[in-house]
């Protein structure tokens, strides 16, 4: 196990291209650090680099607390787990495993001991005598997952390990994986698009965008305190509401109504010379069907048509609509949507999407009086996508 320190890591390729710019992060010795963001933000290439397969063009990169910004991939003690399972077709679980302490030409009983303790790990016992040809996917990447296991490595490098698997193997392989780490307590980098793995998995996550890290904290953090519009939008399933609003005097004007602005947010405003036109954000879960809230509960109430309904057991899902509602539009959620993929998939942008408890009574195509939680309501400068809710935001 080895601490890993990145200090000002830059990629520029060849060509002028600033893929990674000025990346400062410690992963702690046996913590698991999640890098996500959009594709093309960074993230892999920053993997690489530590990895040692694309190399450092400016900053210094510390393993175990050794510099290796020159050492070649095999010298830097660490074992990757990539998104295809690379397995030798000819080769038996049992040698796919073991193939990498065989050429490090470690006797064979030490090899017959490791790959069997990590085959127990992996519930692989039954298939080592087996070709890759004759195992699931979700067998496949666990024999990948061993024989970085058998190497007992400083560190776990991962690159979007589970997106090859369908959507019940993948929580199936993200528990397996946790449980590993935790039971290792070998540091471990993971680097994935999906922003549902980086909550579940990761002690600390790393929101990149563009090259450019703009948040480390603990996810729970990045979704209570984001610090600018683009972590907001990104972190949460659903995602966070965005809508137009303006200040004036002690209320805040959206699409919504008229929505009270506490006197901790309207100095916090005043202090930071915000502008009056904001970005209000609104996570599904501040909504409730308002025949369910308690009479007298701090909030604001509004009509809106259902548009549709999805009932999930333990929530209901409501996404509203109204004739004339228009998102915020910033080039933070352009970028946001675009990663979404909104436009290739027809979805709407003038809607709004609610969590709603399973005792609604609410119905699909109907109008619906909702009540919305105001003192969970975060404002953004829609000029920098800076969070003006919490101002002092410093990751978690």
């Amino acid at each position: 196990m080895a601490e890993i320190v990145l200090e000002g890591i830059t990629k520029r390729f060849p060509d002028g291209a600033l893929a990674v710019r000025d990346v400062d992060l410690t992963v702690a010795d046996g913590e698991f650090v999640i890098l996500v963001g959009p594709s093309g933000c960074g993230k892999s290439t920053t993997l690489n680099m530590i990895a040692g397969l694309e190399d450092i063009t400016e900053g210094t990169l510390r393993i175990g607390g050794q510099v290796v910004n020159d050492k070649a991939p095999k010298d830097r003690d660490i074992a990757m787990v990539f998104q295809s399972y690379a397995l030798y077709p000819h080769m038996s679980v049992r040698d796919n495993m073991g193939f990498a302490l065989r050429l490090a030409k470690v006797d064979k009983a030490t090899i017959r001991r490791k790959v069997e303790d990590a085959a127990r790990m992996l519930d692989l016992t039954e298939h080592l005598n087996r070709k890759p040809a004759n195992l699931s996917g979700g067998q496949r990447q666990r024999v990948a997952m061993g024989r970085a296991i058998v190497r007992s490595p400083k560190a776990f490098l991962m690159d979007e390990p589970l997106s090859n698997l369908d959507a019940k193997l993948r929580v199936q392989m993200r528990t397996q994986i946790s449980r590993l780490q935790h039971r290792l307590g070998t540091t471990t980098v993971y680097v994935t698009h999906d922003q549902t793995e980086a909550m579940t998995l990761g002690d600390r996550v790393v929101v990149m965008r563009s090259g450019v890290v703009q948040q480390v904290g603990t996810p729970q953090y990045l979704y209570d305190h984001p610090r600018n519009l683009f972590v907001a939008g990104f972190i949460g399933s659903p995602a966070m509401n965005f809508l137009h609003g303006t200040v004036e005097g002690n209320v805040l004007r959206t699409m919504l109504g008229d929505l009270p602005v506490a006197d901790e947010l309207r100095q916090v405003l005043e202090r930071s010379n915000a502008p009056r036109d904001l970005v209000v954000g609104m996570r599904p879960e501040a909504f409730e069907d308002a025949a369910l809230v308690e009479p007298g509960r701090a909030g604001s109430t509004f009509t809106a048509t259902v548009d549709v309904l999805e009932h999930l057991g333990s929530d209901v899902y409501a996404y509203l609509r109204e004739e004339g509602w228009q998102p915020a539009a910033t080039s933070d959620l352009e970028e946001l949507a675009a990663d979404a993929g909104v436009q290739e998939t027809g979805a709407r942008q003038d809607q709004i999407v609610t969590r709603l408890s399973t005792g609604t009574g609410i119905r699909e195509g109907s109008r619906a009086e909702l009540w919305v939680d105001t003192s969970k309501i975060q404002v953004f400068d829609p000029r920098t996508g800076a969070n003006l809710t919490h101002p002092d935001n410093d990751g978690g």
